[in-house]
């Protein structure tokens, strides 16, 4: 099994401001040893580990930590500014780091929504396709329209939303949310992350809460293109490792779980994972 999105971060590191507004029990290091002792209880393998800071030296920090933990990071995915002249030089460079899978711009924390659509940002959007590497977008439910004209533009850029864009389910803001990433879900080079929803729910944190917003991904874009990921540790505000996943697990129908926790990872990201070849089934854990 493969968590589809996992952090690490160490604070000394001096890049992660976001963190002052968040909860405190985050404000600490984090380490693959901490994510591979909070999944001891469930049968993940391996997984992808996601930058948690916009800059380059956070690229080259989680860069390192693949190359240190191979046997448990199956991919990275890095930070570059899409919008700089020399976007496309960085890009290369990246790509050619054996564990690279994708790069995330923080559509999120940017002012204006347009940004991803502007021609800047299409070079490096371009350079992303030319390197055979995934458009990870860090997006809310206000980018998803946005996120529709970028695979218009660029059928061939393989792109990955992470947290089904954030939808707003403490307050039960199901439209336009769904129906916005239904249209999305159109766009066959498109695939969607189920992960983050639990940050996003406020004290709705129970499986029927969480319900309507899980079936709409999984019918909008199929078990095939709907991936697992854990967003720990930041989901450890709200619970831990394992009860996030069998929440997970009890919302995704049996016969999607290999699609869903396993290869729908392993087809997004392109990923070689001997990691998983004696896994145990996710139902397994329950």
């Amino acid at each position: 099994m493969i968590d589809a999105h996992f952090h690490v971060w160490r604070i000394a590191r001096g890049d992660y401001d976001w963190l002052a507004g968040e909860d405190a029990r985050l404000r600490r290091d984090f380490t693959v040893d901490d994510w591979v002792a909070a999944g001891v209880p469930t049968p993940v393998r391996a997984g992808v580990l996601v930058q948690a800071a916009p800059t380059d030296a956070e690229t080259e920090f989680v860069l390192s930590v693949a190359r240190e933990r191979p046997e448990l990071v199956a991919g990275v995915v890095g930070w570059v500014d899409l919008a700089a002249d020399d976007a496309a030089a960085r890009v290369e460079r990246l790509a050619a780091q054996p564990r690279l899978v994708g790069l995330r711009p923080w559509l999120q924390a940017l002012d204006d929504p347009d940004w991803v659509l502007t021609p800047s940002v299409a070079r490096g959007l371009a350079a992303i396709e030319s390197a055979d590497l995934v458009y990870e977008a860090l997006a809310r439910p206000v980018h998803l329209g946005r996120l529709v004209e970028v695979a218009r533009r660029r059928p061939g850029l393989r792109i990955v939303v992470d947290h089904a864009a954030k939808p707003d389910i403490a307050a039960d803001a199901f439209e336009p949310w769904a129906s916005d990433l239904r249209r999305l879900a159109e766009a066959p080079n498109v695939v969607c992350k189920l992960s983050g929803l639990l940050t996003e729910a406020g004290d709705r944190v129970d499986a029927a809460a969480l319900r309507p917003y899980v079936e709409t991904v999984l019918d909008a874009f199929g078990p095939g293109r709907v991936l697992w990921g854990s967003d720990w540790p930041v989901v450890t505000t709200v619970a831990d490792y394992a009860s996030w996943l069998a929440t997970a697990t009890s919302l995704v129908p049996p016969r999607d779980h290999e699609a869903v926790f396993t290869t729908s990872a392993v087809a997004a990201y392109r990923l070689t994972v001997s990691a998983t070849a004696d896994q145990t089934g996710p139902e397994e854990q329950r």
